[in-house]
């Protein structure tokens, strides 16, 4: 298993602090790295091996080895949704967990504190559930997809949805951005784009690989 850090973690945390931000970011990475341990849990106990683990300016990146030798196709997609679903659930249990224990009359020293964990974890776990991929919700929608399209469909499907909506969310952060000016929307949506354009390469390739092979198979 080898371990990877992104250089742009320093760059993040340079501008959290230039905009005094960072205990923030701090709260907010400690939740991010839980998020990605719901994910490991999840894929262990589906019997897959950690491939790699990457740590970004959002957390960690946990990859598996998957092998699908003598697996299901759509049992494979299956595993692969759970384990994408697995992180957001991870953040709205700890949420959840705060709540019961708010409920049952038990103090915090720090209100302040106690608020602070719920709305990070829901923060993560909404965030991490838009259908952009690879964000977990668009993993999650494009497994689903497979299961129900295949893989050729599912992936055209999720890059239109994935473009789509961050085209949209990019839209309304830039009116929040004018309104709230808070920076740290700035970073999140500059890194989403970042994320995006890679897959968008990726997507290209893939196409035309498959032009490729269609024409091959002509010949």
């Amino acid at each position: 298993m080898s371990i990877k850090i992104d250089l742009k973690i320093f760059l993040f945390l340079f501008l959290f602090l230039l905009t005094s931000q960072i205990e923030i970011y701090i709260i907010l990475m400690i939740f991010a790295i839980l998020h990605e341990i719901g994910h490991l849990i999840a894929g262990l106990i589906l019997k897959f091996k950690p491939k790699e683990i990457n740590f970004t300016p959002v957390g960690l990146r946990i990859s598996f080895k998957i092998k699908d030798d003598n697996e299901n196709i759509k049992s494979l997609n299956i595993k692969k949704a759970i384990i994408a679903i697995a992180g957001p659930m991870t953040n709205l249990l700890i949420s959840a967990i705060m709540i019961i224990i708010a409920k049952n009359n038990i103090r915090f020293a720090n209100m302040y504190i106690y608020q602070i964990i719920i709305y990070s974890n829901v923060l993560i776990a909404m965030f991490n559930l838009i259908p952009i991929y690879p964000m977990d919700g668009g993993r999650f929608l494009k497994e689903i997809l497979k299961i129900i399209l295949g893989n050729k469909k599912a992936n055209k499907i999720t890059y239109i949805i994935s473009k789509t909506i961050l085209i949209i969310l990019t839209a309304v952060s830039s009116i929040a951005i004018l309104y709230l000016q808070n920076i740290a929307v700035l970073i999140i949506i500059a890194y989403l784009w970042y994320l995006e354009i890679c897959e968008i390469r990726k997507y290209n390739k893939r196409k035309q690989i498959e032009k490729l092979v269609e024409e091959y198979k002509n010949v």
